[in-house]
């Protein structure tokens, strides 16, 4: 009898120690979980991180070009100098749109010029805006230089539907063609054109190199068009 008691304990004694370490840390359970040195939840940290919230809030980096309190903005665009005019060489009319009439009054907001540009091939995003009562009734007609087909199609830029539709223009060995679109908003009318202008490279002796063809250009200004919003 006495020797089955001292075996029960000693079972007793087997068992509650392999409780023991199944509830201690240093046992060989579950590991214990992982504390940042600050003591707080890393998953708690992640989700506080600025960049994260505030992507989620839907900020935007900074715009290298904005209207004012509300009006037209234009986000960060890669390999563009940004100009408040439209008086460079290479192109063809520095009023507010492209092809405005010469009784015409707006004002340009901002130019995105391709960097490189030069006589012979140069490439432009170019903002203007209007609040004559007269450029505001005529701001959806076609000018005379638009090319392609008759209808003009609608476009949405940055959730503001624009008219869309291409000119384009030439005389001797210069050329301007353009992507252009227009839109009235808030009593006003935005001219948005992605212009495309130079000189045949024949025509100079040597004959030179363009710095980036045609259609580079139009691309890269189609990609800074993408880049247009609002702030309300």
């Amino acid at each position: 009898m006495q020797n089955q008691i001292r075996i029960k304990a000693g079972l007793s004694a087997v068992g509650l120690t392999m409780l023991l370490c199944a509830c201690s840390p240093q046992g060989q359970g579950d590991a214990a979980p992982i504390v940042s040195p600050s003591g707080a939840d890393p998953g708690a940290a992640k989700a506080a991180d600025p960049a994260a919230a505030a992507t989620t809030a839907g900020w935007r980096p900074a715009p290298v070009y904005q209207e004012g309190a509300s009006g037209i903005a234009v986000g960060p665009v890669a390999g563009v100098r940004v100009a408040h005019d439209f008086q460079r060489d290479y192109l063809a009319s520095p009023t507010w749109k492209l092809f405005a009439s010469p009784d015409s009054v707006g004002t340009p907001l901002v130019a995105l010029v391709l960097e490189g540009s030069d006589r012979v091939t140069a490439g432009e995003l170019r903002i203007g805006r209007s609040e004559d009562a007269a450029a505001v009734n005529a701001c959806l007609e076609l000018p005379a230089e638009a090319t392609g087909p008759a209808a003009a199609t609608t476009v949405d830029i940055g959730g503001v539907p624009f008219t869309h539709f291409t000119v384009g223009d030439a005389a001797m060995s210069h050329y301007v063609n353009a992507e252009s679109y227009r839109a009235v908003r808030d009593g006003s009318c935005y001219a948005i054109d992605l212009v495309v202008a130079g000189t045949r490279p024949e025509v100079y002796d040597p004959p030179r190199t363009p710095p980036f063809t045609q259609q580079e250009a139009a691309s890269r200004l189609a990609e800074a068009l993408k880049t247009v919003y609002w702030v309300e």
